[in-house]
């Protein structure tokens, strides 16, 4: 394999030199900004051999380079190993950024190459503007890949469908006069979206063109005299068609999106999102498009009544089928069968998809088992599988789409008996969950504001986690979504009531093992006072943590209160959905800590 990355990186650098390109820039990403891509988006991938969900490769004439952010230091060196790629630790001091680099390597008058497609408006100018202060050209219409790469997939074909509205909880018509209405107020006639999710969930339609995330390919201009989608007319149905058409929304060839913005009317003013659309159909409305909020990410983000209460009963189901599968899990390990880190996720897929309303997984399972663990986001290959055994403690991170809901749960087991260090690093993480889980906020508080709660049982003893604390999660959509979040870096959005977001905190000791534990929390309100609004925070996800793994001795009569009413709350909503042998496991796996 790494000769084939080495000759992919001389085909590449052959069109370089060619174009009088002295470096390009490679995000991991489509044409939609997504962060989980199609297979003819895999462009890092081919080029490096790098599996993981953010990257971004920067090849020059002379070196090639991954920058990775923490989740995959450990996986970035061991998947670039022998190819001469060069891993950069993005966000460690050392590392300088792409922009330092090149700057730095490159020379007055060289011409850096990128599809414009492939970045967003705001990084476009960022990087023009950095470059440009070096005396360093960018051409954004630089796409050699299909000369390349002369085996690319095709871009997908799968069928849209309607995600009906007693799912979605409103009209996509309404949808549209809510958005267009938001875009008049910042100075637009129209809204044009490349980010899928966003397509998907104003017009009620899902598809299967993405691993693990029910969305369609495909772009969307709405306007007040008729609205398009631009889409490959094989996904299409005569029923879909004429749900759009009644919408207000025509079809187009996905390829003619920027033929059709160009020829717009002059007095059509467009919004674009600064970090959702591309400088690529920027630079096609230049002078005819105003730069703001996206009208979608904010009333996608905030779940309606019906949404809600699908949430819940999707979790439910998950919350059965975790049960299933840890009792599946701890058997086959007690009885000494084989079982490896590929043959847990088989039984996690196994148990949720006999669940009604079941789609396919929200992502691809991680199952890390001992040092595995310690990769942030490490992904079981048939190279790196190994057997589950006693010993040590096994991290899984899961979850499913659900016609209703969106599920993403992280629990850390012990197989046979944790060591003291595994309970006590393991209840560090958890006093930092509680905490999360526990809050109590006044409205305008951002996730960045709470992050440190989390963060605080493990600064105390000199230990941390580089990732994110939480992350907004779709409804029948992205695991993944925005605007709101909880991290040490401010996204700027406040939790508003109706948000769900991830508790994840966790601790990762290399070479020994992983913990991180995590549910989904509902933002909620919780009281008006004097002082203004005040929300909490609503546990949705079931399903029991290790007892075996707390170290009450280092735990506050609150924190061991928290986890044993959780439990409670699990087996009371768990137990009615279970048979006699089910329900005798989860009382012993939900009894109180003492």
């Amino acid at each position: 394999m790494q000769n084939l990355i080495i000759e992919r990186i001389v085909a590449l650098r052959k069109e370089m030199e060619a174009a009088g390109v002295k470096a390009v820039i490679l995000p991991r990403t489509d044409a939609h900004l997504s962060e989980y891509i199609s297979a003819h988006w895999h462009i890092v991938r081919y080029l490096s051999g790098f599996t993981g969900s953010a990257g971004t490769m920067v090849v020059t004439d002379k070196e090639a380079l991954l920058w990775v952010d923490s989740r995959y230091f450990l996986q970035g060196a061991q998947q670039i190993e022998g190819t001469g790629i060069i891993l950069m630790k993005d966000g460690l001091p050392d590392t300088p950024s792409i922009t330092e680099y090149l700057c730095e390597h490159l020379h007055k008058g060289d011409k850096v190459g990128i599809n414009g497609l492939l970045m967003s408006i705001d990084d476009t100018a960022a990087l023009r503007s950095r470059l440009n202060s070096c005396g360093i050209e960018l051409d954004v219409d630089f796409d050699p890949i299909d000369r390349v790469w002369a085996d690319r997939p095709a871009l997908p074909s799968d069928k849209i469908f309607i995600h009906d509205e007693k799912y979605a909880g409103e009209s996509a018509k309404s949808k549209i006069a809510r958005i267009l209405k938001d875009a008049a107020s910042q100075g637009a006639k129209a809204y044009f979206t490349s980010a899928l999710d966003e397509i998907a969930w104003v017009l009620n339609i899902r598809s299967n063109d993405v691993p693990c995330n029910p969305v369609a390919t495909s772009f969307l201009y709405l306007a007040p005299e008729g609205s398009t989608l631009f889409v490959d007319e094989a996904k299409m149905t005569p029923e879909v068609e004429a749900y759009l058409k009644d919408a207000g929304v025509a079809i187009a060839p996905y390829n003619s999106v920027l033929s059709a913005l160009a020829a717009l009317p002059a007095d059509v003013t467009v919004l674009l999102s600064g970090s959702r659309a591309s400088g690529a159909i920027a630079h096609v409305l230049e002078g005819r498009y105003v730069k703001g909020d996206s009208p979608v990410a904010l009333p996608k983000a905030i779940k309606n009544d019906i949404q809600i209460a699908g949430i819940r009963e999707a979790h439910l189901r998950d919350g059965v089928a975790m049960v299933r599968s840890l009792m599946e899990i701890e058997k086959t390990v007690e009885e000494g069968k084989p079982l490896t880190e590929i043959g847990v996720a088989d039984i996690l897929l196994k148990h949720r998809s006999k669940g009604d309303l079941y789609f396919d997984l929200s992502f691809e399972s991680i199952c890390g088992f001992g040092a595995h663990g310690a990769i942030v986001h490490y992904s079981a290959t048939p190279e790196s599988d190994i057997p589950v055994t006693k010993g040590n403690l096994l991290l899984i991170d899961s979850g499913a789409n659900y016609l209703d809901g969106t599920t993403d749960i992280t629990r850390t087991i012990a197989l046979g008996e944790p060591t003291a260090d595994m309970r006590h690093d393991f209840t560090l993480v958890m006093k930092g969950h509680i905490a999360i889980a526990t809050a109590i906020y006044p409205e305008g508080t951002r996730g960045a504001q709470l992050d440190a709660m989390a963060r605080m049982p493990l600064w105390k003893e000199g230990k941390s986690y580089l990732h994110g604390t939480g992350h907004g999660v779709g409804h029948f959509l992205n695991v993944h979504e925005g605007p709101q979040s909880i991290r040490l870096n401010d996204t700027l959005a406040p939790l508003t009531p109706g948000m769900l977001t991830s508790n994840e905190p966790g601790v990762y000791l290399t070479d020994r093992y992983g913990i991180r534990c995590e549910n989904l929390v509902l933002t909620i309100p919780y009281e008006e006072t004097e002082f203004g609004k005040f929300y909490a925070f609503e546990t949705i996800t079931l399903c029991p943590f290790d007892r075996k793994l707390f170290d009450t001795s280092i735990m506050s009569a609150d924190e061991i209160e928290w986890v044993n009413n959780y439990h409670r709350t699990v087996y009371d909503r768990l137990a009615p959905l279970m048979n006699e042998e089910e329900r005798t496991w989860l009382a012993a796996a939900t009894a109180a800590l003492v």
